[in-house]
């Protein structure tokens, strides 16, 4: 599908977004704070905007994405960045190698998302910094109803005259619905291991800029990857009093009540200012 829509990929995110693209690609870039000579990871690039955005500072960014399409379509366009093609959930480097990870409008069509950010954690440095772009949920009702009406009447209207496969956006807007809020993929970000996580809204919430560190402190570090360890490694099978090896997955009775869920705080809003600029939705990867 992806490949399908490479082709001009671009021109129909900034037609859908009408130039939010642009402004919201600004915000990413300022967030992850590129520095000469560090190296950055950007996941789900596409054609490679956002890493020749990135690329500007002197950094050394690689380009990953899943779509042969759109690595291709990357290639032509910007030959002093590396384009590697791979899945976000095993990605293929070493442990600590990189500055600073992103992903823009790539993780909601990620299969398993949190797999993904846990490679995100492996794969950048100690203190490294991750940014994460991607459609959220609006707060206010009336914004809320609006953009779901957008999404639904008016974008694929839209997209019939800018994509190269109108077809392929018809899911967007069922995707983003279904998509964590704020509070939610926060959460999910601190449960891969990251600290000083915060978001702030774009757009009056329609996009979200969440950021967090993997943690400096030998300690930290150390629990994190005790945690991970066993969430990996299952459990040895246990022997019975008859000496067979028991299920090491326990049963639970159909008529036992499921257990209550542990509330978890809420995610601490980033304070920086937003972009006063920012407009309406971009529809990016379906």
């Amino acid at each position: 599908m992806f490949d399908d829509v490479a082709k001009h990929y671009d021109r129909t995110n900034a037609v859908l977004s009408v130039g939010n693209a642009y402004l919201w690609r600004v915000q990413t870039v300022k967030a992850v704070a590129p520095q000469a000579g560090e190296r950055i990871l950007d996941i789900a690039a596409g054609t490679g905007t956002s890493s020749a955005a990135l690329a500007r500072s002197g950094a050394r960014v690689v380009a990953v994405d899943f779509s042969a399409g759109m690595i291709a379509e990357g290639r032509k366009k910007h030959s002093n960045i590396e384009f590697i093609e791979a899945n976000a959930e095993k990605l293929p480097f070493g442990d600590n190698e990189f500055d600073a990870v992103t992903i823009s409008f790539g993780l909601r069509n990620v299969n398993d998302p949190k797999a993904a950010l846990s490679e995100m954690y492996r794969v950048l440095k100690p203190g490294g910094r991750l940014v994460i772009c991607e459609f959220s949920k609006p707060p206010r009702a009336l914004l809320r109803t609006g953009y779901w009406a957008y999404l639904k009447y008016v974008m694929p209207a839209v997209a019939g005259t800018a994509s190269s496969n109108p077809a392929a956006y018809s899911y967007l807007m069922e995707s983003i619905k279904d998509w964590p809020d704020q509070g939610q993929l926060s959460q999910w970000i601190r449960g891969a291991g990251f600290v000083r996580v915060a978001h702030r809204n774009l757009t009056a919430g329609i996009v979200a800029l969440h950021r967090g560190r993997k943690p400096v402190d030998a300690a930290v570090l150390a629990s994190v990857a005790k945690r991970r360890a066993k969430t990996r490694k299952p459990a040895a099978p246990k022997t019975t009093a008859t000496g067979a090896k028991a299920s090491a997955v326990p049963t639970t009775p159909k008529s036992a009540a499921a257990p209550t869920p542990t509330p978890t705080a809420p995610s601490a809003p980033d304070t920086t200012p937003e972009n006063p600029t920012a407009g309406t939705a971009q529809p990016t990867k379906p």
